[in-house]
């Protein structure tokens, strides 16, 4: 019998070792090992080992010259650095949309997320949530339209860090008047975005791109500020905040 596991086991432990260590489930630092996971992921060794490398890979993890592997921890630097790096590539692929886009009506899939947004604009947390996930098929819409793959799996892979993605925003119960102003102002900049891809102007399609992904940093460090808020972010865990939290 072969040896190779199957695409769905190998995935499933990716997704299960991701989870685990974005939760907080191992301290940062801690040595990983496949014989110690396999229980733990319910997966023999080799999906396992899989996992295990796909995940250095990813960055959340950290390969040990010896042997085994061990998680990473994150300074606020380097989330910084990630969220600049997202912000650089999505204007990569707005500025590529917009001059590679060949009739308007390409753009009508982006029209109608913008128009789902605006149903979704919170007013409870529970409207947040929605909208949090509207807005990653519209992040993902306008990656497609970039017709560029490479640089789309590029993309996908800097969003696999902590507080990368477009998405990576919290907001407890106290603090929805300032969802509602995100929100509102990242609905705006969409609106600015998609009306810069219609109309071919790839350069400022571009800058407004970059722009936007500031809103990830500015809510992180607002976040900084309420250890329980903070703590709420998945992959929290693995990020060393300043002592001013």
């Amino acid at each position: 019998m072969s040896d190779q596991p199957t695409t769905s086991q190998s995935d499933r432990a990716v997704v299960l070792l991701r989870e685990l260590l974005l939760n907080g489930s191992f301290a940062p630092g801690e040595r990983l090992t496949e014989l110690g996971l396999v229980p733990r992921l319910g997966a023999s060794r080799t999906p396992v080992r899989h996992a295990l490398q796909r995940l250095a890979h990813e960055g959340l993890l950290e390969e040990l010259p010896k042997g085994g592997f061990r998680v990473r921890a994150f300074t606020t630097d380097e989330i910084w650095s990630a969220i600049e790096l997202r912000g650089i590539l999505e204007g990569a692929a707005a500025r590529l949309a917009a001059e590679r886009l060949d009739d308007r009506a390409e753009a009508a899939g982006l029209r109608r997320l913008l128009e789902e947004l605006d149903q979704h604009l919170p007013e409870t947390l529970g409207d947040f949530v929605d909208y949090i996930q509207v807005n990653d098929r519209f992040h993902r819409q306008l990656w497609t339209l970039s017709k560029n793959p490479v640089l789309v799996a590029n993309i996908e892979q800097v969003l696999r860090l902590p507080f990368a993605a477009p998405g990576a925003l919290v907001f407890g119960e106290a603090e929805l008047p300032e969802a509602r102003r995100t929100a509102q102002l990242a609905q705006a900049q969409h609106e600015a975005i998609v009306d810069a891809i219609e109309r071919r102007q790839g350069a400022r399609a571009e800058a407004l791109a970059r722009e936007h992904a500031l809103i990830a940093w500015e809510n992180l460090q607002r976040a900084f500020g309420d250890r329980a808020l903070f703590g709420r972010i998945p992959g929290a865990a693995l990020v060393r905040v300043p002592t001013a939290v």
